[in-house]
């Protein structure tokens, strides 16, 4: 199953990651180049450098402008994220562009790509909440607590993993069909943002 494959990459970048746990880490992708485990692992290894500057930029001693150079640099891992989840969806969209859907097939609420999405933060999310709930100097009843966080995150990724499953088999079967909207980020663009446009004159 493809969520299978996914959580298993995810799990790896993740782990790949904290072995060095530095966000500028030049990393070595080990999956051949255009290939659905390459585009994987490269999302989820942004997905992962980007916590760890959302950590950075809630420290509240922060200096001013140091928070501004984190906050740029979220909106580029942000931008990168997006063109990577698109990736993805393209992935799908030739993989199935020879499916004929049926007369009655439904649209799904988001593509696959932004439901693995999803499942990629949500690797993230009990990643993390793993070491949180086994660490030495909490007590016992905040140590039940996140314990307790960690299996709700685990069902989530149990539902979330077989939602995935059963809408691509869904589209492979033509009981739903694709339908990609691309971000259109405005945000980014310095032909649509009045900020950016503006500063030009």
């Amino acid at each position: 199953m493809v969520s299978g494959l996914c959580n298993s990459i995810f799990s790896e970048a993740i782990e790949d990651y904290h072995l060095y746990n530095d966000i500028d880490y030049c990393y070595v992708n080990p999956y051949e180049t255009g290939s659905f485990e390459n585009l994987l692992y490269a999302k989820c290894w942004i997905d992962t450098a980007q916590w760890h500057m959302e950590d950075e930029i809630r420290n509240p001693e922060i200096d001013p402008v140091l928070a501004l150079k984190w906050k740029r640099r979220i909106d580029k891992s942000n931008q990168d994220r997006t063109d990577l989840v698109e990736h993805i969806d393209s992935y799908f969209l030739e993989k199935y562009k020879n499916i004929l859907p049926e007369v009655s097939a439904r649209i799904n609420t988001e593509s696959p790509a932004w439901a693995i999405d999803r499942l990629s933060i949500l690797a993230l999310k009990i990643y993390h909440m793993k070491e949180e709930s086994v660490r030495k100097n909490v007590d016992d009843t905040e140590l039940a607590r996140r314990k307790n966080k960690l299996n709700i995150l685990l069902q989530q990724q149990a539902d979330l993993s077989v939602a995935i499953d059963e809408l691509l088999t869904d589209i492979e079967q033509g009981k739903k069909y694709m339908k990609v909207y691309r971000q259109m980020k405005m945000y980014n663009d310095p032909e649509l943002n009045p900020v950016l446009y503006n500063s030009k004159k």
